[in-house]
Formats: structure tokens, C-alpha cells, sequence
């Protein structure tokens, strides 16, 4: 087996779990909101109707996710193989749930959607490197 060299990318994985420990938090607030407040603004489209789908469901699914994402985010400044992989995972489904808000805040889809693929990145090319470092 070869030795994992420990270089300064390190630092991408590490914000990774900083993205999604950020990320998990939002989609708890965001899961809060649409359990809360389903008629607010925030799920209404630009010709003020409420958007297609269950909102009170999808609150119920992103606060999951958002627990789910926060504490993968918490294990992956460990190190843990597991969570390395989960990571890519669940940014994957996060980034898909992320686009079912996309008629009523599409800049904030997008940018969710950004932030996954960047912590996908992250993981997968230098997800290696953490395990080294945390050793």
C-alpha cells in the first residue's frame, strides 16, 4: 500500500465539513420554516401561488436531511471513512432536494446546488488526505 501524503488540500475537505455542517443548519431552519409557516412567502412562486408539492412534507424531509447533513459534516472533521463517503452521498440528495425549491427561490436552489457539487469535489478528490491528517 502506498503512503497518503498530507498536503495543503487537506484544507478542501475541511471546508467541506464546514459546508455541510453550515448547510445541515440551514436546512434545519429551512425544515422549521415549512413546518411553521407553510403559507409564509418563502414557499409562494412569483404569481403568489404556494408551490406544487406538500410544503409541510417537504419540511418534514429537509429537517431529516438537515440532522443528516450537519452530523456527517461533524464526523468528517474526524476523518471517518464513513462520513467520507455519506458526504458524497447525501450532498448528492441534498443538492437534488435543493432544486424542488427552485420556483419559489432560485438563486438560493442554485446556490445550494453549487455548494454540494463543491463539497462533492472536495471529498472525492481529496478525501484521503483527511485521514492522514486526522491520524
Amino acid at each position: 500500500m502506498s503512503e497518503t501524503r498530507v498536503t495543503g488540500w487537506v484544507g478542501w475537505v475541511w471546508f467541506a465539513g464546514v459546508l455541510l455542517v453550515v448547510e445541515g443548519a440551514f436546512d434545519i431552519l429551512f425544515g422549521f420554516m415549512a413546518l411553521l409557516a407553510p403559507d409564509s412567502a418563502y414557499f409562494r412562486g412569483s404569481t403568489g401561488a404556494l408551490v406544487g408539492y406538500n410544503v409541510q412534507g417537504w419540511g418534514w424531509w429537509t429537517l431529516i436531511l438537515g440532522i443528516i447533513v450537519l452530523l456527517t459534516g461533524a464526523f468528517l472533521f474526524r476523518g471517518a471513512l464513513w462520513a467520507r463517503l455519506f458526504a458524497v452521498i447525501i450532498a448528492g440528495v441534498n443538492a437534488v432536494t435543493s432544486l424542488l425549491a427552485m420556483p419559489t427561490q432560485p438563486i438560493w436552489s442554485l446556490a445550494l446546488v453549487a455548494m454540494n457539487l463543491l463539497i462533492i469535489y472536495a471529498v472525492t478528490v481529496h478525501g484521503d488526505e483527511l485521514r492522514r491528517a486526522a491520524a
